[in-house]
């Protein structure tokens, strides 16, 4: 039985810890843990819990994969054009989708649910079904949950070939071919490249291939950390403290392991929340047992006569006696072009945003798979003028130390923050974002519930700071520099208001409100 809970969704109302306790768990006050691979006995209890579930982010397996022929090889050149968007295509036209991720996955259910009936393939480098990304660093790590229990559970039958294992290694767009590295050949119609990101690795080449030097991005990558994890360090490096870096580190204190991060910023998940509310992540992990090192570069990783780690040399001087050290220095995306009937979706891709100065924003988070993905299926078997824009507002979340970490909008475009809510202290609070005098976005530590109230704000370019009153509200709210890096590259200053509320609804506008 395979499960996910969709966690951009999840409040924390605990009605599903309270149905199926062996599954679901509430960590701390707020954040939701749980076995997404739970013993088959357990069925009537989750199912309980999932119509129970106030916001419905309960997700489990509907209907069983059929077996399906593989089709033949196709020979160079004998792919057809599409032929328009008509009911011939819906029958008979072939799909191809280059990533097996969750963002391939749900495109691939989309398409079904959209009334396709025709070819469906699905490439995959890696060897494994879909798998849910978010427990690696979380469950498996802390060794709740092995790597190989985090397969997605399927919504419905999607009738495809799957070709897994083997990589997309060039696209032939005047034959309408992908080419693999088993030298196979795959005609499309039109494709749907989801190749996701791959993690950053350590730059120098002699020091990564050290044995204890490691990157978080697959299961073979969280299945090979657990057991070095296991084996209790002498302390753990992580070097860059963005959300990885510092899940990693709290799952390191959770088992009691001494770790270090060192981050080149001022303040952890400073790119993503600015050096204000970051400072206050960097709180937490002091509070918990880090040792946090910021504004600190890692110079150099040496090992032993055998390639072991054993020592980090740090930009402040020190040198940390080390046997693990992971390198958690963001993502690389993975190669993709771009042409007629030619779709990208998830991770890769960048998008201009209307609500953000139409910056070109990668979000790489779970909620934004699955919405660029319904969005995406949508639009390959649909004419043009029948198409949906991509204007879903991102959302994120992080549990570290026992606290979530839940984001709506896009707080890196923010020039300004302010406290409206709770107590820092208490580390349950929330903060508004704004930029030039309108919200764009909201981040809640433990306060998750009040963030549905943020979204239609920011759709709306609503006026920031607020002016309305709130629940527990802290007696200095002003506002205060965000804390952000300056843009490397300026864009457009649009102010945009949002509508509609399902994909098909949604439509922005510019407006010629006068900001402040």
């Amino acid at each position: 039985m395979r499960l996910v809970v969709d966690l951009t969704k999840c409040q924390g109302y605990a009605q599903c810890a309270f149905l199926a306790p062996e599954v679901f768990t509430i960590q701390g006050d707020e954040a939701l843990t749980y076995d997404p691979d739970p013993d088959e006995a357990q069925r009537t209890r989750i199912r309980r819990a999932a119509a129970a579930c106030p916001v419905q982010a309960i997700r489990l397996d509907q209907l069983a994969e059929p077996n399906r022929p593989r089709p033949p090889e196709e020979a160079p050149g004998t792919a057809a054009a599409a032929r328009g968007n008509g009911g011939a295509f819906l029958r008979s036209g072939r799909i191809v989708i280059v990533g097996t991720s969750l963002t391939g996955l749900r495109a691939a259910e989309r398409l079904r649910e959209e009334g396709f009936t025709g070819s469906l393939t699905l490439i995959g480098e890696e060897a494994h079904e879909p798998y849910d990304r978010p427990p690696l660093s979380k469950q498996v790590l802390a060794g709740s949950v092995p790597s190989d229990d985090t397969s997605l559970p399927r919504r419905r039958a999607i009738d495809a070939d799957w070709r897994l294992g083997v990589a997309a290694t060039g696209l032939d767009l005047a034959a309408r071919q992908v080419h693999l590295a088993d030298g196979g050949r795959i005609g499309f119609d039109k494709l749907l490249i989801a190749t996701g990101v791959r993690a950053r690795s350590w730059p120098t080449a002699a020091e990564a291939a050290l044995a204890g030097v490691l990157t978080l991005r697959t299961r073979e990558d969280a299945a090979t950390l657990r057991q070095l994890l296991a084996a209790r360090p002498r302390r753990v490096l992580v070097i860059g403290a963005g959300f990885i870096g510092c899940e990693v580190a709290s799952v390191c204190r959770e088992l009691g392991l001494p770790v270090t991060v060192a981050e080149a910023g001022p303040a952890p998940l400073g790119a993503a929340l600015g050096s204000v509310i970051g400072a206050i992540a960097g709180e937490l992990q002091i509070e918990n047992g880090v040792d946090l090192r910021c504004g600190v570069r890692v110079v150099a990783l040496e090992g032993d006569a055998g390639g072991q780690l054993r020592r980090a040399r740090l930009s402040d001087g020190t040198t940390l006696d080390v046997d693990i050290a992971v390198a958690a220095l963001g993502t690389v995306r993975n190669g993709h072009s771009l042409a007629d009937d030619v779709f990208v979706a998830g991770d890769v891709s960048r998008a201009p945003q209307p609500m953000f100065g139409y910056q070109f924003l990668a979000v790489e988070h779970w909620g934004n798979a699955i919405s660029q993905a319904e969005v995406a299926a949508h639009n390959m078997v649909s004419g043009e003028t029948e198409r949906w824009p991509h204007l879903a507002v991102p959302k994120f979340w992080s549990v570290q130390f026992g606290t979530e970490i839940k984001s709506v909008g896009v707080p890196s475009v923010a020039d300004e923050v302010a406290i409206v809510q709770g107590s820092v202290g208490s580390r349950r609070f929330l903060a508004v974002y704004g930029y030039k005098g309108r919200i764009v976005a909201a981040v809640a530590f433990n306060q998750n519930k009040w963030l549905d109230f943020y979204e239609p704000l920011i759709d709306q370019a609503a006026p920031f700071p607020p002016s309305f009153h709130h629940i527990d509200e802290p007696e200095d709210a002003q506002p205060v520099p965000a804390g952000f890096q300056p843009a490397a590259s300026p864009t457009q200053d649009a102010t945009v208001v949002v509508t509609g509320h399902y994909p098909n609804e949604r439509r922005a506008r510019l407006t010629d409100r006068r900001l402040p």
